[in-house]
């Protein structure tokens, strides 16, 4: 599934440092540390008119994820919530709505590895687009198990939302050269460790259940799934899974910021049934527990 371009992007105001440039100006610096090294954290949100889905818990995120890789001039999230008011305004956006939030290291003096050419604080960019969620949530996904590892902590911590993404693109190529919605990443021990894009969970004998978070990013729809489910009595365990455990569960999907939860029906020409109730009954619940969720920029 490839996203499509939207017309109404054309026209829109990017925020990047302190101010908004309209989508053709909107540029940084050859010398910043997302173009030397991938050197960035990032947050996607979405937009409802409810508000933001898990805001709080996003920034704090970003502000984790910056502090972990030793940022200076982080941005309040005061600031950040005035930036992301400013760019949704400017664009009329209310709804319908991805906002990919990117905090880099900043510009260097000169190129080069060490942070200490950094010596201009971090750069804050605040990207909204008028766009649908990236999967079909009633058809489904069909995914495929790839070759790449999902980082573990004794390579790259996946807790710091980082931009270095090549591990989860080269999984993503190995989906696409398939002909497949997505890239089963398996962790270092071979369990399942998440998509290339997002996380995983399987329903097997009305019990959920999901990869611990040690090789795969422990992402906020994720958290709020099991928040859920454990509000409404419903059976949740964090196990290591293995490949044949997914393929034989009773359902499974996906869940994410950019897809909300999303069935897969499909893993290594295996085909997922799906029937179960239970699934049913979470995709219902999440469809209203997340517009309960959003939090306004006040």
């Amino acid at each position: 599934m490839l996203q499509q371009y939207d017309s109404r992007n054309d026209t829109i105001q990017v925020f990047i440092k302190d101010k908004l440039y309209p989508r053709e100006k909107a540029k940084i610096s050859v010398f910043d540390s997302a173009v030397q090294g991938g050197d960035a954290v990032w947050e996607g949100l979405r937009v409802y008119p409810e508000g933001i889905v898990c805001l709080d818990k996003h920034l704090t995120r970003l502000h984790e994820s910056a502090k972990s890789l030793a940022f200076t001039n982080i941005p309040s999230k005061k600031t950040i919530k005035n930036a992301i008011r400013l760019t949704l305004e400017s664009n009329g956006m209310n709804d319908d709505t991805h906002i990919r939030l990117t905090l880099t290291r900043g510009e260097k003096i000169t190129s080069g590895m060490d942070p200490r050419l950094n010596q201009k604080g971090s750069c804050l960019i605040v990207l909204a687009e008028w766009k649908p969620l990236v999967y079909d949530n009633k058809s489904g996904i069909k995914v495929i198990s790839t070759s790449i590892r999902r980082n573990a902590p004794q390579f790259l911590d996946s807790k710091i939302h980082h931009n270095n993404l090549l591990n989860n693109i080269l999984a993503k190529i190995q989906a696409n050269v398939a002909g497949k919605d997505a890239g089963l990443m398996l962790d270092e021990q071979g369990f399942i460790a998440e998509l290339n894009g997002s996380n995983i969970f399987m329903i097997k004998n009305n019990i959920v259940y999901t990869p611990h978070a040690h090789a795969c990013l422990p992402g906020i729809t994720r958290d709020s799934v099991g928040n859920m489910c454990k509000e409404q009595g419903i059976v949740l365990k964090e196990e290591n899974i293995s490949l044949s455990q997914f393929i034989n569960a009773d359902a499974v999907f996906a869940t994410g910021t950019m897809g909300e939860l999303t069935p897969i029906v499909e893993i290594d020409g295996r085909n997922i049934s799906n029937k179960s109730e239970l699934m049913k009954t979470i995709f219902t619940l999440f469809k209203i527990k997340v517009r309960e969720w959003c939090e306004t920029l006040d």
